[in-house]
Order: structure tokens, then sequence, then C-alpha cells
């Protein structure tokens, strides 16, 4: 089997690039901008972006909306530099994960017109994108120069910045605490979670369970089970040791397999993490589970039927064992054929590197920034003002708001995200990622 899934891995990875276009021919003179830039500060790269856009329209393409603001305040900070500055940002979204087409087409064109590009799912635009030469990344002098940022963890491609999903469950009279991962695919077990084909990065998460770094934290939280757990667990982790071999991973292999066999069974699919976080805080939703975004706490309208304090942060409990969920990127690339490269290389210098850019993400809990001087703090997020004795105080009233912060999140011990790494991503998308895709067939 190893050596058909190896020749399958080719095979398809060839024919990946290949529906891209093949390797694109390399623009010189817009590698030469990055070159240039990435020795500049933030100004000077204003002062370019004047020279090369004023009356101008730099088009941007994401995965995100609030690209549309971040453009918005680029501007402004433009113009209060250079007055007469009337150059824009015109910044769409696609829909339904076509943004790679979207950039594959724009880079066949006679006239492409996009700049840059916000993306998200490391394993595509690995393969898909740099690797075919379609994206450049540039990493901004001052990004790389503050204090905090991470060039291996963040540089390669440039983060704009992580984001979390994280596991929820109701507490109405929850029978179960879930202090363990393993207790989300016990039997019986139906997490709310988004499809891995709408949204890629949710099978990136599961590639990433695999990965040494990963599968040792899967292994030491089945080792913490109950006994009587262990022995419903047991069948399946052994039943997976020889396809664990096959698939190339490690001893232990066979314990992120069985988590992400249960698991990809088992999810109650849902379309978005929107209508999973309504359905979620609901009184009547007892026991439910979830995977969710978890900045969508922020949305919750506070009603008799429906509340944040109906949900449990899984992470957050003393004693809990295993990851809490899995943290996905934001990326941002300049095009291949940039019309305006060096207004490109300016605003995501602009996003990277200073509070009012990442701002559009960063007044959230949830995301944070791959330059850890801009983030905003969120840990109070869940206090409110009320009068106690004639006196306002604030009052912790939605604990599950108070954001813990990036380095709680990711640390070891603590919330232990999955964090997606594109090229471990992209090596195991035609192995492991076909296994996964087979599970739900």
């Amino acid at each position: 089997m190893k050596k058909i899934i190896s020749v399958l891995s080719i095979a398809a990875l060839l024919f990946a690039i290949s529906g891209c276009g093949g390797k694109s021919e390399k623009n010189n003179t817009v590698l030469k901008v990055i070159k240039e830039a990435e020795g500049m500060t933030l100004d000077q790269l204003f002062e370019k972006a004047y020279q090369e856009s004023n009356g101008k329209v730099l088009k941007g393409l994401g995965n995100s909306s609030r690209g549309k603001t971040a453009g918005e305040t680029f501007v402004e900070a433009m113009k209060a530099k250079y007055p007469d500055y009337t150059g824009k940002i015109d910044w769409s979204q696609p829909k339904n994960n076509t943004i790679f087409d979207q950039l594959t087409n724009d880079n066949k064109n006679v006239n492409p017109e996009f700049s840059m590009t916000l993306i998200q799912d490391g394993a595509q635009i690995k393969a898909k994108m740099i690797d075919t030469g379609i994206l450049h990344n540039f990493v901004p002098k001052e990004w790389k120069e503050s204090a905090g940022t991470d060039m291996k963890e963040n540089g390669n491609p440039l983060a704009l910045q992580t984001l979390s999903k994280v596991f929820m469950y109701n507490n109405v009279e929850a029978s179960n605490k879930f202090l363990n991962v393993w207790d989300f695919v016990k039997e019986g077990q139906s997490p709310l979670f988004m499809g891995l084909e709408s949204e890629p990065i949710g099978k990136n998460f599961l590639l990433m369970l695999t990965h040494e770094k990963y599968s040792k934290v899967v292994k030491a939280a089945y080792d913490a089970l109950p006994e009587a757990d262990k022995a419903y667990f047991k069948p399946i982790v052994d039943g997976l040791e020889k396809t664990a071999k096959e698939l190339g991973l490690n001893e232990n292999g066979k314990y992120a397999l069985a988590w992400i066999k249960l698991f990809v069974s088992q999810f109650n699919l849902k379309t978005d993490d929107g209508p999973i976080s309504v359905d979620l805080v609901k009184k009547s939703s007892k026991d439910q589970t979830g995977l969710l975004v978890y900045s969508k706490l922020r949305s919750i309208k506070e009603t008799d039927e429906s509340s944040v304090n109906n949900i449990t942060v899984a992470a957050y409990q003393d004693g809990y064992i295993g990851f809490g969920g899995y943290a996905y990127k934001h990326y941002l690339q300049v095009l291949n054929n940039a019309p305006l490269p060096w207004t490109a290389c300016a605003f995501i210098a602009y996003m990277v590197t200073t509070k009012e850019g990442f701002h559009p993400w960063g007044k959230d809990m949830g995301g944070y920034s791959s330059n850890p001087a801009i983030n905003q703090d969120h840990s109070m997020d869940g206090y409110v003002d009320e009068e106690v004795n004639g006196e306002v105080k604030k009052i912790n009233k939605f604990p599950a708001k108070n954001d813990r912060g990036y380095d709680w999140w990711t640390g070891e011990g603590k919330g232990g995200l999955i964090v997606e790494e594109p090229v471990y991503c992209a090596s195991v998308t035609f192995t492991v990622g076909e296994w996964i895709s087979s599970l739900r067939n």
C-alpha cells in the first residue's frame, strides 16, 4: 500500500500543479520590487506607493471581508502623509473557496488585475500558489525587527494573523465535563463542525494531528483516560497501526488516526460557524458540543433561551488534557504579475506593523497578529460595567469571552492548539489526506 500511495501522491501532485497552469514564469520586475521593499521602512514604502498609485486603484482579493476596512484605513494613512493622494483599494472576497482559481486565472490574464491577496489554507497555498510562482512572499523590514515576531513560524509565507477554532460544550445540566480531548469522540458524541470540503482548513487541522509533535499530544491524552475509556478506544487504535505504518507515520500515528477516524465519522456537519454558535448556546442544546471559531462568542445575543454562559470553553477548565482546538492562518502575498507591487508591499507592511492596520481583525477576540506588538488585549472581554452599591464596577459576567491570548492558546499544557504548517500539510495531502477523505464517503 505504501508504494501505491507514493505513486498516487506524485501523480496527484503533478495533476494539482498542472491544474493550476504549471510553473508560472517569474516576473523579475515584481521580484526586484519585493527585494528592495524588504529593506525599507513603512514611511519609505508609503513614498513608493504614493509615486506608483496616486490616482490609481489597487485591487486585492482575500478570504476576509475585513480587508476592505483595512484598505480604507490604509488610504486614510496615505492621505495623512500625502494630502493630494487619490489612490484607492478595491477589495473583493471570493465565494466557495474559489480564490485559488481566481488568482490562477488572473496570473494568466494578459491584463492582470490583482496586486495582493489575503489567503488561507496553507496546504493549497504551498502546492498551488507558491511552488508554481503565482504568489511571492514579502517580509517587511519593521515586522522582522519587531519584538516577538518569529520568521520560522510566521514569515514564510508571511502570516497576517493566527485564528483559533476551539472545542466548546453546552453546560446546561451537562452530563460530561469533557476534560479530555478524547471525550469529544466517545460513542454517541457528534460535535458540530463545518465540512472538510467547504472549509479545507478543517482538513489541514486533521493532517497536522499526524505530525510527530501533535500525535504525541494525542497519545498522551489517550494515556490519561480512565481504563474503561481506553478499553473502548484500544481496538480502534490497534486496528489502525498497519495503516499508520503504510502512511509513513511514527509510532504515535495510530492514535492520531484513531481520533481522526472517530471525529470524521461522527461530527455533525454544518455549513458555517455562525449557526453552530447560535445552536450551541441554547438551553435546549443539552450535552451538545462543537469545534468552532472562538470569536463567534462575541456575536451571541443574550436572551432567556440563549447565553454565552450556557457554554464552556473546554480548554479553560482546570485539568483539561489534550488539545483545545486548532489554529489556522491568514497569509499575505504579492501576485507575480501585480500591476502595483510597491503599493501592495506598503499595504501589507501597514497591516502587520501598525495597530491601525491590524485593527479590523485585532478588535475582536480569537485572532492574533503575527506581530505581538500590535495585538490588542481581550483578556477582559467578558467583563461588563454594573452598578454595585451605587458604584460602577467591572463584573466578570461572561468568563468564556476572556481570551487568554496567543501564547496561552498555543502553549503546550495550556490551550494546546494544533497549529497549521503549510509545508507539512502539503507533504501529506495526497497520502493522509486521501485516507481522511475516504472516511466520510
